[in-house]
């Protein structure tokens, strides 16, 4: 099919995404080859993209919201995994799973096979509503503030299948949570609700900070804080008047530049508030005073912890890049049913969590995951370890993915020690769906020219990002480096920061004090360079400040 250059308003404007659905069952029975490039694009509204190399493949995402689903809602996952996936899954950065090696012909039954264990695929992708993002260990948590899986049912139900709200500017994530550690990112979330605890009158009352216009992509924007305190019952009347402000005045003309980001950071968080007040028609209490979590942030709650309910423990498993099979999935089915109460979760770093797990049934509960290939006392590499989908199946990446990190992984743990929290994010193009921009070490997919003039596969090395209350985005330090050189390079550096730390410094603040050209001298490319002289590096320049608040 001949690629066309759509108008997309000018397309949601002459049929809805949501309005796609009758088009799809006609096109199973016609064939790939005469979906309309238009209503390729609607596709979208119903969780399907186009696979590389746009021959007659897609890839269909699954909403799970919260990451909370049941038992029968996995054997779902994993029945599409096995008969119509080629044994493939991946758990995404937003909670999803994803499927790859759909035909046009497959789509009907597929979605028919997960509607009726009560998943949906509608908003999975298009400018919509995308899946609402939580905590993985709501309800379950001794310290949570609040178990937002109620909240984040009622704000997905309101919105799903709504045409009010069906054409958006661009695509509009958001995250709800109680989570003390932010575990769900609020900070690069369009929307982010994290539940606070205040005195008042001598009692402690639980509600919400809201923060808007957070998202990374090409120009990374951290979310600006509104100076507001909302009570769990007003949640869905601020989403739906955050949502109309989007809808009705975000930006539509230049498509690259429609995100809510940009319209916050033109109008600031004073003019979105007093907008919002308008829509609202009534006035928040004031935020006073805004808690960030202290310590380590981004975790993902993996290991095994004890329940706030007495004698019941959970079990994060890391699963490094997010891709399971079939036979997993099911064998985790069985696990949830068996020990976790018929309840699953998806975790927004890729892994999956068994809750509810009895103290008796705790070792065997544990056997029971070891067998399915699961782990959680693993390498921190491990643990902090994002990947996007990359040019496997996805249109847009430049480089290969899943397998380069589980390779840059696994050669850090054969050759350091380590002991504290590292997260190095992989992105195979500047859009950071592998989310690089907030990763201790971020790895952009690019493609490098060697001295013999070959194009590789090679990434540029980006250092220092963090989210919390010291959130930054990365710089690139090193450029260009390719893909088969990148394991040598971080291997380097980390060996230089374990040597030469100072007391109690992470490697966040070790990147913080020292230049760049000292930071590129610690990864050693020039010597990786005399060894292959087939590749020569790039000079470092100085960084300037990543965009955003």
């Amino acid at each position: 099919m001949a690629k066309a250059t759509i108008n997309v308003e000018a397309m949601k404007k002459a049929k809805d995404g949501l309005d796609v659905w009758d088009d799809l069952l006609r096109y199973a029975q016609t064939g790939f080859d005469t979906i309309t490039p238009e209503d390729m694009l609607r596709l979208r509204w119903y969780g399907i993209y186009q696979q590389q190399p746009n021959e007659g493949h897609f890839m269909l995402r699954v909403k799970i919201p919260s990451g909370n689903m049941s038992a029968q809602q996995l054997r779902a996952v994993a029945t599409v995994t096995r008969d119509y996936g080629r044994d493939i899954a991946d758990v995404t950065t937003r909670q999803n799973f994803q499927f790859h090696w759909l035909t046009v012909q497959d789509l009907p039954a597929v979605i028919g096979i997960l509607n009726e264990a009560g998943l949906t695929t509608i908003g999975a992708c298009g400018d919509i509503l995308r899946n609402v993002c939580g905590c993985p260990v709501a309800g379950v948590d001794p310290d949570e503030l609040y178990d937002c899986r109620g909240i984040i049912d009622e704000v997905t139900e309101y919105f799903l299948g709504n045409k009010e709200y069906s054409d958006l500017p661009r695509k509009y994530k958001v995250s709800i949570s109680g989570c003390p550690i932010h575990c769900n990112q609020p900070e690069i979330n369009d929307v982010g609700i994290q539940a606070v605890r205040r005195r008042v009158n001598g009692e402690w009352e639980v509600g919400f900070h809201v923060r808007v216009g957070g998202g990374l992509s090409t120009q990374p924007y951290f979310a600006q804080k509104l100076d507001i305190f909302v009570k769990p019952e007003q949640v869905l009347e601020v989403m739906i008047a955050i949502t109309k402000i989007y809808r009705d005045l975000g930006y539509r003309q230049n498509r690259n530049h429609t995100r809510l980001k940009f319209l916050v950071a033109d109008w600031g968080a004073e003019k979105f508030r007093q907008v919002l007040i308008e829509h609202l028609g009534w006035t928040p209490e004031p935020a006073l005073v805004w808690a960030e979590p202290s310590g380590t942030v981004q975790q993902d709650h993996l290991g095994v912890f004890p329940q706030k309910q007495a004698g019941k423990f959970w079990i994060g498993t890391s699963i490094i890049t997010g891709r399971v099979n079939a036979s997993q999935l099911f064998a985790s089915a069985d696990i949830a049913d068996k020990y976790c109460e018929g309840n699953i979760r998806t975790t927004n770093q890729q892994n999956i969590l068994f809750p509810n797990i009895s103290e008796d049934k705790l070792e065997e509960a544990k056997a029971a995951i070891l067998a399915t290939g699961f782990q959680w006392d693993v390498s921190q590499f491990h643990k902090g370890a994002v990947s996007c989908t990359g040019n496997e199946f996805c249109n847009l990446a430049i480089t290969e993915t899943k397998g380069r990190l589980r390779e840059i992984i696994a050669y850090l743990e054969s050759q350091l020690l380590w002991e504290e929290s590292i997260r190095i994010h992989l992105t195979g193009c500047p859009n950071s769906c592998g989310q690089h921009h907030i990763g201790d070490i971020g790895l952009q997919g690019c493609l490098a020219r060697l001295n013999d003039g070959t194009q590789v596969e090679a990434f540029d090395v980006c250092l220092g990002g963090r989210l919390g209350a010291d959130a930054k985005f990365v710089h690139a330090v090193n450029r260009k480096v390719p893909a088969d050189k990148v394991k040598y390079a971080l291997a380097n550096l980390l060996t230089v920061y374990k040597t030469n730390r100072r007391e109690g410094e992470t490697f966040g603040l070790f990147v913080d004090r020292h230049e760049d050209a000292d930071l590129g001298e610690f990864m050693g490319l020039h010597l990786l360079a005399k060894d292959d002289p087939t590749w020569t590096p790039p000079p470092i320049r100085a960084h300037a400040p990543a965009g955003g608040e």
